[in-house]
Protein backbone atom coordinates (compact mmCIF):
# COMPACT_ATOMS: atom_id res chain seq x y z
CA UNK A 1 0.00 0.00 0.00
CA UNK A 2 1.64 3.20 -0.94
CA UNK A 3 1.50 6.62 1.08
CA UNK A 4 -2.41 7.76 0.09
CA UNK A 5 -1.95 11.19 -2.06
CA UNK A 6 -4.30 13.11 0.02
CA UNK A 7 -2.58 12.65 3.35
CA UNK A 8 -0.09 14.78 4.05
CA UNK A 9 2.54 13.47 6.24
CA UNK A 10 5.40 14.94 8.55
CA UNK A 11 8.62 12.57 9.82
CA UNK A 12 8.94 13.49 13.60
CA UNK A 13 12.84 12.65 15.33
CA UNK A 14 12.76 11.96 19.12
CA UNK A 15 14.95 13.52 21.10
CA UNK A 16 16.52 12.98 24.53
CA UNK A 17 15.11 11.28 27.16
CA UNK A 18 13.74 9.05 24.70
CA UNK A 19 16.92 6.58 24.98
CA UNK A 20 16.46 3.05 26.85
CA UNK A 21 18.78 -0.07 26.49
CA UNK A 22 18.50 -2.59 23.80
CA UNK A 23 17.30 0.44 21.23
CA UNK A 24 18.27 -0.44 17.87
CA UNK A 25 19.09 -3.98 18.12
CA UNK A 26 16.31 -5.35 16.56
CA UNK A 27 17.02 -2.96 13.68
CA UNK A 28 20.84 -4.29 13.34
CA UNK A 29 19.83 -7.74 13.63
CA UNK A 30 17.39 -7.83 10.96
CA UNK A 31 17.88 -5.13 8.33
CA UNK A 32 21.28 -5.43 6.47
CA UNK A 33 21.00 -1.42 5.55
CA UNK A 34 20.35 -0.84 9.43
CA UNK A 35 23.57 -3.14 10.19
CA UNK A 36 25.54 -0.60 7.74
CA UNK A 37 24.36 2.35 9.70
CA UNK A 38 25.71 1.01 13.29
CA UNK A 39 28.64 -0.26 11.91
CA UNK A 40 29.49 2.86 9.72
CA UNK A 41 28.90 4.61 13.18
CA UNK A 42 31.54 3.00 15.23
CA UNK A 43 33.92 3.85 12.63
CA UNK A 44 33.12 7.20 12.82
CA UNK A 45 33.20 7.72 16.33
CA UNK A 46 36.20 5.34 17.16
CA UNK A 47 34.34 3.57 19.98
CA UNK A 48 31.63 0.74 20.39
CA UNK A 49 28.27 2.98 20.34
CA UNK A 50 26.47 0.25 18.85
CA UNK A 51 27.53 -1.42 22.03
CA UNK A 52 26.14 1.17 24.17
CA UNK A 53 22.64 1.18 22.54
CA UNK A 54 22.26 -2.40 22.47
CA UNK A 55 23.71 -3.63 25.87
CA UNK A 56 23.78 -0.48 28.11
CA UNK A 57 25.10 0.19 31.16
CA UNK A 58 21.95 2.67 31.07
CA UNK A 59 24.65 5.19 32.82
CA UNK A 60 26.41 5.67 30.36
CA UNK A 61 23.86 5.84 27.62
CA UNK A 62 22.18 8.59 29.98
CA UNK A 63 25.70 10.70 29.49
CA UNK A 64 24.47 13.42 27.15
CA UNK A 65 27.92 13.12 25.32
CA UNK A 66 26.66 9.27 24.00
CA UNK A 67 22.75 10.00 24.11
CA UNK A 68 23.19 12.00 21.56
CA UNK A 69 25.13 10.02 18.80
CA UNK A 70 23.46 7.19 19.87
CA UNK A 71 19.68 8.54 19.24
CA UNK A 72 21.16 10.20 16.25
CA UNK A 73 21.95 6.56 15.08
CA UNK A 74 19.25 4.45 16.03
CA UNK A 75 17.01 7.56 13.94
CA UNK A 76 19.14 6.82 10.91
CA UNK A 77 18.86 2.98 11.33
CA UNK A 78 15.23 3.33 10.94
CA UNK A 79 15.43 5.58 7.90
CA UNK A 80 17.70 2.82 6.51
CA UNK A 81 15.84 -0.10 7.22
CA UNK A 82 12.76 1.83 5.56
CA UNK A 83 14.47 2.37 2.18
CA UNK A 84 12.79 5.17 -0.09
CA UNK A 85 10.84 7.67 1.76
CA UNK A 86 8.42 10.91 0.63
CA UNK A 87 7.10 12.99 3.44
CA UNK A 88 5.80 16.63 3.52
CA UNK A 89 8.04 18.04 5.92
CA UNK A 90 10.47 17.02 8.41
CA UNK A 91 11.41 18.50 12.51
CA UNK A 92 13.30 16.87 15.50
CA UNK A 93 12.74 17.56 18.96
CA UNK A 94 16.36 19.12 19.99
CA UNK A 95 18.87 16.76 19.44
CA UNK A 96 16.43 15.66 16.88
CA UNK A 97 16.55 18.47 14.87
CA UNK A 98 19.93 16.58 13.09
CA UNK A 99 18.34 13.90 11.85
CA UNK A 100 15.61 15.83 10.80
CA UNK A 101 18.65 17.85 8.49
CA UNK A 102 19.83 14.39 7.18
CA UNK A 103 16.70 12.86 6.75
CA UNK A 104 15.68 15.92 4.15
CA UNK A 105 19.05 15.26 2.87
CA UNK A 106 20.81 18.85 4.11
CA UNK A 107 23.10 16.93 6.52
CA UNK A 108 25.40 13.76 5.44
CA UNK A 109 24.91 11.17 7.69
CA UNK A 110 29.01 11.26 8.32
CA UNK A 111 28.68 14.96 8.84
CA UNK A 112 25.56 15.39 10.97
CA UNK A 113 27.18 11.91 12.75
CA UNK A 114 30.55 14.72 14.21
CA UNK A 115 28.34 17.31 14.90
CA UNK A 116 25.79 15.29 16.74
CA UNK A 117 29.01 14.32 18.88
CA UNK A 118 30.42 17.18 19.19
CA UNK A 119 27.12 18.79 20.32
CA UNK A 120 26.56 16.64 22.61
CA UNK A 121 30.65 16.39 24.34
CA UNK A 122 30.31 20.04 24.47
CA UNK A 123 26.86 20.42 26.31
CA UNK A 124 28.48 17.57 28.72
CA UNK A 125 31.28 19.70 29.14
CA UNK A 126 28.86 22.73 29.71
CA UNK A 127 27.10 21.45 32.07
CA UNK A 128 30.04 20.25 34.66
CA UNK A 129 31.35 23.89 33.80
CA UNK A 130 28.12 25.65 34.89
CA UNK A 131 25.82 22.69 36.96
CA UNK A 132 22.01 23.56 36.10
CA UNK A 133 18.86 21.67 36.08
CA UNK A 134 15.70 20.99 34.46
CA UNK A 135 12.17 20.92 34.90
CA UNK A 136 8.60 19.79 33.63
CA UNK A 137 5.84 21.91 34.82
CA UNK A 138 2.69 20.15 33.99
CA UNK A 139 -0.87 22.58 33.54
CA UNK A 140 0.01 25.92 33.24
CA UNK A 141 -0.07 28.00 30.26
CA UNK A 142 2.75 29.43 28.90
CA UNK A 143 2.46 32.89 30.41
CA UNK A 144 2.64 31.82 33.56
CA UNK A 145 5.29 29.76 33.24
CA UNK A 146 7.22 32.60 32.04
CA UNK A 147 6.15 35.10 34.52
CA UNK A 148 7.42 33.08 37.20
CA UNK A 149 10.89 32.11 35.70
CA UNK A 150 11.63 35.70 35.46
CA UNK A 151 11.40 36.09 39.03
CA UNK A 152 13.68 33.64 39.45
CA UNK A 153 16.60 34.58 41.66
CA UNK A 154 19.55 33.73 38.58
CA UNK A 155 18.92 32.60 34.95
CA UNK A 156 15.50 30.72 34.57
CA UNK A 157 14.25 29.85 31.01
CA UNK A 158 11.28 28.04 29.35
CA UNK A 159 13.25 25.42 27.44
CA UNK A 160 10.64 23.29 25.79
CA UNK A 161 7.25 24.44 24.79
CA UNK A 162 6.02 20.34 24.61
CA UNK A 163 2.21 20.55 24.34
CA UNK A 164 -0.05 23.22 25.45
CA UNK A 165 0.12 22.96 29.36
CA UNK A 166 3.49 21.22 29.30
CA UNK A 167 6.73 23.60 29.31
CA UNK A 168 10.16 22.52 30.62
CA UNK A 169 12.41 25.08 32.02
CA UNK A 170 15.91 25.48 32.46
CA UNK A 171 18.64 27.25 34.08
CA UNK A 172 20.43 27.64 37.34
CA UNK A 173 20.10 24.55 39.94
CA UNK A 174 19.49 26.55 42.96
CA UNK A 175 17.32 29.19 41.06
CA UNK A 176 14.99 26.09 38.99
CA UNK A 177 14.51 24.69 42.23
CA UNK A 178 13.45 27.07 44.18
CA UNK A 179 10.92 27.60 41.86
CA UNK A 180 9.40 24.58 41.99
CA UNK A 181 7.17 25.15 44.81
CA UNK A 182 5.76 28.64 42.91
CA UNK A 183 4.64 26.28 40.14
CA UNK A 184 2.80 24.22 42.41
CA UNK A 185 1.29 27.56 44.01
CA UNK A 186 0.13 29.15 40.36
CA UNK A 187 -1.85 26.06 40.32
CA UNK A 188 0.35 23.16 38.02
CA UNK A 189 -0.80 20.15 38.70
CA UNK A 190 2.56 18.37 38.17
CA UNK A 191 6.13 20.16 39.20
CA UNK A 192 9.16 17.36 38.25
CA UNK A 193 13.04 17.48 38.06
CA UNK A 194 14.25 15.83 35.00
CA UNK A 195 17.40 13.45 35.26
CA UNK A 196 19.56 15.84 33.23
CA UNK A 197 23.28 16.39 32.93
CA UNK A 198 23.17 20.11 32.35
CA UNK A 199 20.82 23.68 31.46
CA UNK A 200 19.73 22.62 28.19
CA UNK A 201 18.08 25.11 25.60
CA UNK A 202 19.20 28.10 28.45
CA UNK A 203 21.90 30.74 28.53
CA UNK A 204 24.02 28.13 30.60
CA UNK A 205 25.04 26.44 27.24
CA UNK A 206 26.93 29.23 26.17
CA UNK A 207 30.26 28.06 26.82
CA UNK A 208 29.11 25.45 23.94
CA UNK A 209 27.94 27.80 21.36
CA UNK A 210 31.16 29.20 19.77
CA UNK A 211 32.86 25.96 18.50
CA UNK A 212 29.71 24.11 17.80
CA UNK A 213 28.95 27.19 15.75
CA UNK A 214 31.83 27.03 14.10
CA UNK A 215 32.02 23.46 13.32
CA UNK A 216 28.69 24.13 11.42
CA UNK A 217 29.56 26.92 9.84
CA UNK A 218 32.20 24.92 8.32
CA UNK A 219 30.12 21.85 7.89
CA UNK A 220 29.02 21.36 3.31
CA UNK A 221 24.54 21.26 3.65
CA UNK A 222 22.38 20.91 0.60
CA UNK A 223 19.05 21.73 -0.44
CA UNK A 224 16.40 19.99 1.70
CA UNK A 225 14.75 17.67 -0.09
CA UNK A 226 11.28 18.77 2.00
CA UNK A 227 10.80 21.59 4.31
CA UNK A 228 12.16 21.36 7.81
CA UNK A 229 10.24 22.91 10.54
CA UNK A 230 12.82 24.32 13.33
CA UNK A 231 13.16 24.38 16.66
CA UNK A 232 14.50 27.90 17.47
CA UNK A 233 10.98 29.58 15.00
CA UNK A 234 8.20 26.70 14.86
CA UNK A 235 8.41 27.30 11.21
CA UNK A 236 9.28 25.92 8.20
CA UNK A 237 12.08 27.08 5.94
CA UNK A 238 14.37 25.50 2.95
CA UNK A 239 16.94 27.91 3.17
CA UNK A 240 19.95 26.30 3.81
CA UNK A 241 21.49 29.47 5.09
CA UNK A 242 18.58 30.15 7.98
CA UNK A 243 18.88 26.39 8.81
CA UNK A 244 22.50 26.98 9.60
CA UNK A 245 21.91 30.17 11.31
CA UNK A 246 18.66 28.93 13.33
CA UNK A 247 20.75 25.28 14.20
CA UNK A 248 23.02 27.43 16.27
CA UNK A 249 21.12 29.37 17.63
CA UNK A 250 18.69 26.15 18.79
CA UNK A 251 21.46 25.59 21.56
CA UNK A 252 20.74 28.60 23.99
CA UNK A 253 17.03 29.15 22.43
CA UNK A 254 13.91 27.21 23.65
CA UNK A 255 12.01 24.04 21.62
CA UNK A 256 9.21 25.85 20.25
CA UNK A 257 7.26 22.17 19.50
CA UNK A 258 3.87 23.13 19.80
CA UNK A 259 4.41 25.84 17.52
CA UNK A 260 6.15 22.93 14.87
CA UNK A 261 2.88 21.20 15.11
CA UNK A 262 0.25 23.62 14.88
CA UNK A 263 2.28 25.39 12.15
CA UNK A 264 2.19 22.12 10.73
CA UNK A 265 -1.23 21.16 10.88
CA UNK A 266 -2.14 24.82 9.72
CA UNK A 267 -0.38 23.73 6.50
CA UNK A 268 -2.69 20.58 5.79
CA UNK A 269 -0.28 17.86 7.45
CA UNK A 270 -2.71 14.90 9.12
CA UNK A 271 -0.30 11.85 9.56
CA UNK A 272 2.82 12.31 12.20
CA UNK A 273 5.53 9.21 12.30
CA UNK A 274 7.61 9.10 14.59
CA UNK A 275 11.08 7.93 13.84
CA UNK A 276 13.25 6.74 17.09
CA UNK A 277 12.93 5.28 20.63
CA UNK A 278 9.77 5.22 22.73
CA UNK A 279 6.93 7.26 22.02
CA UNK A 280 7.18 10.55 23.65
CA UNK A 281 6.65 12.69 20.75
CA UNK A 282 3.41 10.48 19.74
CA UNK A 283 1.99 11.62 22.86
CA UNK A 284 2.59 15.15 22.20
CA UNK A 285 0.99 15.18 18.86
CA UNK A 286 -2.14 13.92 20.48
CA UNK A 287 -2.32 16.29 23.60
CA UNK A 288 -1.55 19.06 20.98
CA UNK A 289 -3.81 18.61 18.04
CA UNK A 290 -6.39 16.51 19.30
CA UNK A 291 -7.80 12.97 17.30
CA UNK A 292 -8.09 14.27 14.05
CA UNK A 293 -4.63 13.32 12.77
CA UNK A 294 -2.72 9.76 12.64
CA UNK A 295 -0.26 8.91 14.93
CA UNK A 296 2.52 6.37 14.51
CA UNK A 297 5.88 5.45 15.53
CA UNK A 298 8.80 3.69 13.96
CA UNK A 299 11.27 2.42 16.82
CA UNK A 300 12.00 -1.54 16.08
CA UNK A 301 12.12 -3.60 13.24
CA UNK A 302 8.24 -4.91 13.58
CA UNK A 303 7.55 -0.87 13.43
CA UNK A 304 9.31 -0.38 10.30
CA UNK A 305 7.48 -3.24 8.45
CA UNK A 306 3.75 -2.72 9.96
CA UNK A 307 4.58 1.21 9.23
CA UNK A 308 6.90 1.62 6.52
CA UNK A 309 3.65 1.48 3.62
CA UNK A 310 2.91 5.30 5.18
CA UNK A 311 6.34 7.02 3.54
CA UNK A 312 7.12 4.77 0.85
CA UNK A 313 6.92 6.49 -2.52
Amino acid sequence: MAQSQSTKTALLFSGQGSQYVGMGRSLYDASAAACGVFDRADAIVGYKLSAFCFEGPEETLRQTRYTQPALFVHEAAVLAAVGEYVCAAVAGHSLGEYTALYAAGVLSFDDALRLVSLRGELMYRAGIERPGAMAAVIGLDDETVEAICRDAQGTVVAANYNSPGQIVVSGDRDAVLALLPRFKEAGARMVTELPVSGAFHSPLMASARDELAAAIRATHMNQPRFPVYMNATGLPTESVEEIRSLLIEQLTSPVRWTSILRSMHENGILRFVEIGPKNVLQGLVRRTLGKDVEVVGMDTYNDVVNNRHMIQP
